[in-house]
């Protein structure tokens, strides 16, 4: 049995289904399954169907745009929420923070200290050393008060 002649097989569909479903289990990312579904329909296909290999790999092209252009929109129409939204938005997390003048607040823009880091900032004037309240994050400034 040659390589080719087991392509042709509806099992090695079958096969790279399992496949792709356990690497999906494995190295989660919300992708191969979708890619999965696609083998194991081409797998049916070629088990219910006598198709020669051509078109099974354009079927399984096809199947494969269509299932992650449906998985795609499943979830954005079904978003995971998630137990911390504000996980990748660092400015937001700040909002409602105390921090530390570090370069005079005065003309309504001065720097403070996040942390270990310094942010610009714009806000009320305000003397070096004064505390003040982070209100809101406009890119990489934060607004004062």
């Amino acid at each position: 049995m040659t390589l080719l002649t087991l392509l042709e097989d509806h099992w090695a569909w079958l096969v790279l289904a399992a496949l792709l479903g356990i690497a999906e289990v494995l190295i989660p990312g919300v992708f191969l399954i979708w890619i999965s579904i696609a083998a194991a329909i081409t797998g049916l296909v070629a088990l219910a169907l006598p198709i020669g290999l051509p078109l099974q790999l354009l079927l399984f092209a096809t199947l494969s745009i269509a299932a992650v252009y449906a998985g795609r929109r499943w979830y954005a129409d079904h978003p995971v929420a998630s137990t911390d939204p504000l996980l990748n938005d660092r400015t937001a997390r700040l909002i409602g923070q105390t921090v530390t003048v570090v370069e005079a607040i005065t003309g309504g823009e001065g720097r403070v200290k996040v942390g270990d880091s310094v942010w610009s900032a714009v806000g009320r004037d305000a003397e070096v050393g004064a505390r003040v309240r982070v209100v809101a994050a406009e890119g990489t400034v934060l607004r004062v008060e």
